[in-house]
Protein backbone atom coordinates (compact mmCIF):
# COMPACT_ATOMS: atom_id res chain seq x y z
CA UNK A 1 0.00 0.00 0.00
CA UNK A 2 2.73 2.35 -0.35
CA UNK A 3 2.05 5.01 -2.47
CA UNK A 4 3.51 6.26 -6.01
CA UNK A 5 1.74 9.64 -7.15
CA UNK A 6 -0.27 9.40 -4.23
CA UNK A 7 -1.77 5.79 -5.42
CA UNK A 8 -0.76 2.55 -4.12
CA UNK A 9 1.65 0.68 -5.55
CA UNK A 10 -0.59 -2.25 -5.66
CA UNK A 11 -3.07 -0.16 -7.99
CA UNK A 12 -0.30 0.65 -10.45
CA UNK A 13 0.38 -3.20 -10.86
CA UNK A 14 -3.31 -3.69 -11.75
CA UNK A 15 -2.95 -0.63 -14.07
CA UNK A 16 -0.75 -2.39 -15.79
CA UNK A 17 -2.37 -5.76 -16.29
CA UNK A 18 -6.14 -3.96 -16.96
CA UNK A 19 -4.21 -2.50 -19.70
CA UNK A 20 -4.08 -5.65 -21.38
CA UNK A 21 -7.77 -6.66 -19.98
CA UNK A 22 -6.95 -8.43 -17.36
CA UNK A 23 -9.55 -7.08 -14.84
CA UNK A 24 -10.41 -10.11 -12.73
CA UNK A 25 -8.36 -10.01 -9.08
CA UNK A 26 -7.12 -12.64 -6.53
CA UNK A 27 -5.11 -10.52 -3.56
CA UNK A 28 -3.07 -12.60 -1.12
CA UNK A 29 -3.65 -10.50 2.37
CA UNK A 30 -0.93 -10.92 5.21
CA UNK A 31 0.03 -8.20 7.70
CA UNK A 32 -2.40 -5.51 7.88
CA UNK A 33 -4.71 -6.99 4.93
CA UNK A 34 -7.33 -4.99 6.73
CA UNK A 35 -5.73 -1.73 5.37
CA UNK A 36 -6.16 -3.01 1.61
CA UNK A 37 -9.73 -4.38 2.24
CA UNK A 38 -10.83 -0.70 3.43
CA UNK A 39 -9.05 0.72 0.55
CA UNK A 40 -11.12 -1.32 -2.20
CA UNK A 41 -14.17 -0.85 0.14
CA UNK A 42 -14.45 2.48 -0.11
CA UNK A 43 -12.47 3.01 -3.77
CA UNK A 44 -15.74 3.56 -5.80
CA UNK A 45 -16.76 6.33 -2.87
CA UNK A 46 -13.40 7.96 -3.53
CA UNK A 47 -13.70 7.88 -7.34
CA UNK A 48 -16.92 8.95 -8.09
CA UNK A 49 -19.43 12.21 -7.80
CA UNK A 50 -22.18 11.21 -5.12
CA UNK A 51 -25.35 12.86 -3.14
CA UNK A 52 -26.11 12.13 -0.16
CA UNK A 53 -29.63 12.86 0.66
CA UNK A 54 -29.46 12.92 4.69
CA UNK A 55 -33.32 12.95 5.06
CA UNK A 56 -33.56 9.59 3.49
CA UNK A 57 -30.29 7.98 4.64
CA UNK A 58 -29.41 7.19 0.77
CA UNK A 59 -26.76 8.33 -1.53
CA UNK A 60 -26.91 8.66 -5.20
CA UNK A 61 -23.79 7.71 -7.40
CA UNK A 62 -23.89 10.21 -10.71
CA UNK A 63 -20.54 9.81 -12.11
CA UNK A 64 -18.16 6.59 -11.44
CA UNK A 65 -14.70 6.69 -12.09
CA UNK A 66 -13.86 3.49 -11.18
CA UNK A 67 -11.99 0.61 -13.19
CA UNK A 68 -14.20 -2.67 -14.20
CA UNK A 69 -12.23 -3.93 -11.52
CA UNK A 70 -13.57 -7.12 -9.95
CA UNK A 71 -11.54 -7.64 -6.52
CA UNK A 72 -11.29 -10.35 -4.42
CA UNK A 73 -9.22 -10.18 -1.19
CA UNK A 74 -8.26 -13.47 0.84
CA UNK A 75 -7.21 -13.39 4.10
CA UNK A 76 -4.00 -15.63 3.63
CA UNK A 77 -2.42 -15.57 7.39
CA UNK A 78 0.50 -13.31 8.41
CA UNK A 79 3.38 -15.82 8.72
CA UNK A 80 2.15 -17.83 5.63
CA UNK A 81 5.47 -17.95 3.08
CA UNK A 82 4.62 -16.80 -0.89
CA UNK A 83 3.81 -20.29 -1.64
CA UNK A 84 1.57 -21.08 0.82
CA UNK A 85 -0.50 -18.03 0.18
CA UNK A 86 -0.83 -18.90 -3.44
CA UNK A 87 -2.01 -22.38 -2.51
CA UNK A 88 -4.30 -20.80 -0.17
CA UNK A 89 -6.36 -18.42 -3.45
CA UNK A 90 -6.38 -21.73 -5.28
CA UNK A 91 -9.67 -22.38 -5.09
CA UNK A 92 -10.44 -18.71 -6.57
CA UNK A 93 -8.01 -19.03 -9.41
CA UNK A 94 -9.82 -21.71 -10.49
CA UNK A 95 -8.82 -24.54 -13.70
CA UNK A 96 -7.34 -21.85 -16.18
CA UNK A 97 -4.28 -20.02 -16.78
CA UNK A 98 -3.30 -17.54 -14.49
CA UNK A 99 -0.91 -14.82 -13.94
CA UNK A 100 0.73 -14.76 -10.64
CA UNK A 101 2.72 -10.96 -9.62
CA UNK A 102 4.56 -9.77 -6.74
CA UNK A 103 3.15 -6.50 -4.57
CA UNK A 104 6.36 -4.66 -4.77
CA UNK A 105 7.30 -3.84 -8.37
CA UNK A 106 6.76 -2.31 -11.41
CA UNK A 107 7.15 -3.04 -15.24
CA UNK A 108 6.80 -1.98 -18.35
CA UNK A 109 6.07 -5.72 -19.44
CA UNK A 110 3.89 -6.66 -22.19
CA UNK A 111 1.86 -9.02 -20.16
CA UNK A 112 -0.02 -10.13 -23.49
CA UNK A 113 2.77 -11.14 -24.97
CA UNK A 114 4.12 -13.08 -22.02
CA UNK A 115 0.71 -15.11 -21.79
CA UNK A 116 0.91 -15.95 -25.42
CA UNK A 117 4.64 -17.06 -24.91
CA UNK A 118 3.86 -18.98 -21.70
CA UNK A 119 1.33 -20.71 -23.83
CA UNK A 120 3.46 -21.45 -27.11
CA UNK A 121 6.31 -23.19 -24.51
CA UNK A 122 3.67 -25.73 -23.19
CA UNK A 123 5.16 -25.39 -19.68
CA UNK A 124 3.56 -25.39 -15.80
CA UNK A 125 5.03 -22.08 -15.48
CA UNK A 126 6.62 -19.39 -16.86
CA UNK A 127 8.67 -16.55 -15.53
CA UNK A 128 9.69 -13.14 -17.06
CA UNK A 129 13.49 -12.63 -16.64
CA UNK A 130 14.67 -9.07 -16.45
CA UNK A 131 18.43 -8.09 -16.24
CA UNK A 132 19.51 -6.21 -13.50
CA UNK A 133 22.03 -6.57 -10.34
CA UNK A 134 21.37 -9.32 -8.66
CA UNK A 135 19.81 -9.61 -5.83
CA UNK A 136 17.29 -12.08 -6.77
CA UNK A 137 16.59 -15.66 -7.58
CA UNK A 138 19.01 -16.31 -10.53
CA UNK A 139 19.34 -18.51 -12.71
CA UNK A 140 21.53 -19.48 -16.19
CA UNK A 141 19.42 -18.61 -19.44
CA UNK A 142 22.05 -18.96 -23.17
CA UNK A 143 21.12 -17.27 -25.75
CA UNK A 144 18.82 -19.93 -27.32
CA UNK A 145 17.04 -21.82 -24.52
CA UNK A 146 12.94 -20.91 -23.76
CA UNK A 147 13.68 -23.34 -20.75
CA UNK A 148 15.16 -22.35 -16.81
CA UNK A 149 17.69 -25.54 -16.44
CA UNK A 150 18.17 -24.80 -12.91
CA UNK A 151 16.93 -22.21 -9.89
CA UNK A 152 18.35 -20.38 -7.26
CA UNK A 153 16.69 -18.42 -5.28
CA UNK A 154 19.39 -15.38 -4.60
CA UNK A 155 22.70 -17.55 -5.12
CA UNK A 156 25.86 -16.44 -3.39
CA UNK A 157 29.13 -15.37 -5.26
CA UNK A 158 29.09 -14.50 -8.58
CA UNK A 159 26.90 -12.25 -10.44
CA UNK A 160 23.97 -13.77 -12.80
CA UNK A 161 22.72 -12.00 -15.91
CA UNK A 162 19.72 -12.87 -15.52
CA UNK A 163 16.98 -12.88 -12.70
CA UNK A 164 13.39 -13.30 -11.41
CA UNK A 165 11.65 -10.07 -12.68
CA UNK A 166 8.00 -11.36 -10.29
CA UNK A 167 6.09 -11.50 -12.93
CA UNK A 168 4.30 -14.99 -13.45
CA UNK A 169 2.05 -17.15 -15.97
CA UNK A 170 1.31 -20.48 -14.40
CA UNK A 171 -1.00 -23.27 -14.70
CA UNK A 172 -3.17 -24.78 -12.24
CA UNK A 173 -0.86 -27.72 -11.71
CA UNK A 174 1.70 -25.50 -10.25
CA UNK A 175 -0.75 -25.70 -7.24
CA UNK A 176 0.66 -29.81 -6.36
CA UNK A 177 4.23 -28.40 -6.04
CA UNK A 178 3.44 -26.57 -2.76
CA UNK A 179 3.15 -28.36 0.55
CA UNK A 180 1.92 -25.70 2.82
CA UNK A 181 2.04 -22.27 4.31
CA UNK A 182 5.68 -22.41 5.39
CA UNK A 183 6.37 -23.33 1.49
CA UNK A 184 8.62 -20.37 -0.02
CA UNK A 185 7.70 -20.28 -3.99
CA UNK A 186 11.05 -19.31 -4.84
CA UNK A 187 12.98 -22.02 -3.85
CA UNK A 188 11.27 -25.88 -3.70
CA UNK A 189 8.41 -25.34 -6.41
CA UNK A 190 10.43 -23.36 -9.10
CA UNK A 191 13.30 -25.30 -8.13
CA UNK A 192 11.41 -28.46 -8.98
CA UNK A 193 9.53 -26.87 -11.88
CA UNK A 194 13.12 -25.83 -13.16
CA UNK A 195 14.70 -29.60 -12.55
CA UNK A 196 11.14 -31.51 -14.39
CA UNK A 197 11.52 -28.66 -17.25
CA UNK A 198 8.40 -26.80 -16.10
CA UNK A 199 9.68 -23.58 -16.12
CA UNK A 200 10.06 -21.04 -19.24
CA UNK A 201 11.69 -17.76 -19.51
CA UNK A 202 10.08 -14.89 -20.62
CA UNK A 203 12.82 -11.97 -21.62
CA UNK A 204 11.75 -8.67 -20.93
CA UNK A 205 14.46 -6.16 -21.64
CA UNK A 206 12.38 -3.00 -21.00
CA UNK A 207 11.95 -1.25 -17.52
CA UNK A 208 11.76 -3.05 -14.56
CA UNK A 209 11.93 -1.95 -11.06
CA UNK A 210 11.30 -3.48 -7.65
CA UNK A 211 10.48 -0.80 -4.26
CA UNK A 212 12.18 -2.66 -1.83
CA UNK A 213 13.70 0.44 -0.03
CA UNK A 214 13.12 3.66 0.46
CA UNK A 215 15.64 4.71 -2.40
CA UNK A 216 13.61 2.72 -4.93
CA UNK A 217 10.48 4.63 -3.86
CA UNK A 218 12.11 7.78 -4.35
CA UNK A 219 13.43 6.79 -7.63
CA UNK A 220 9.86 5.44 -8.72
CA UNK A 221 8.26 8.52 -7.41
CA UNK A 222 10.87 10.63 -9.61
CA UNK A 223 9.73 8.97 -12.64
CA UNK A 224 6.17 9.32 -11.93
CA UNK A 225 6.60 12.97 -11.01
CA UNK A 226 7.81 13.94 -13.72
CA UNK A 227 5.50 12.29 -16.43
CA UNK A 228 8.12 9.22 -17.67
CA UNK A 229 6.78 6.36 -15.69
CA UNK A 230 7.95 3.86 -18.22
CA UNK A 231 4.92 1.33 -16.75
CA UNK A 232 2.20 3.47 -17.37
CA UNK A 233 1.25 2.30 -20.39
CA UNK A 234 -2.42 2.76 -19.19
CA UNK A 235 -1.51 6.62 -19.84
CA UNK A 236 0.88 6.40 -22.78
CA UNK A 237 -1.71 5.01 -24.59
CA UNK A 238 -4.36 7.56 -23.66
CA UNK A 239 -2.29 10.08 -25.01
CA UNK A 240 -1.40 8.35 -28.13
CA UNK A 241 -5.71 7.89 -28.79
CA UNK A 242 -6.01 11.94 -27.67
CA UNK A 243 -3.23 12.80 -30.82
Amino acid sequence: MVEIGGKPILWHIMKIYSFHDINEFVICCGYKGHIIKEYFANYCLYNSDVTFDMRKNSMEVHKNHTESWKVTLVDTGEGTMTGGRLKRVKDYVGDQTFCMTYGDGVSDIDVTAAIDYHKAQGTMATLTAVQQPGRFGAFNLSAEATKVSQFKEKPSGGEMPWINGGFFVLEPGVFDYIESDSTIWERDPLERLAEEGELSAYRHKGFWQPMDTLRDKHVLEELWQSGKAPWNVWHKMLSQTIN
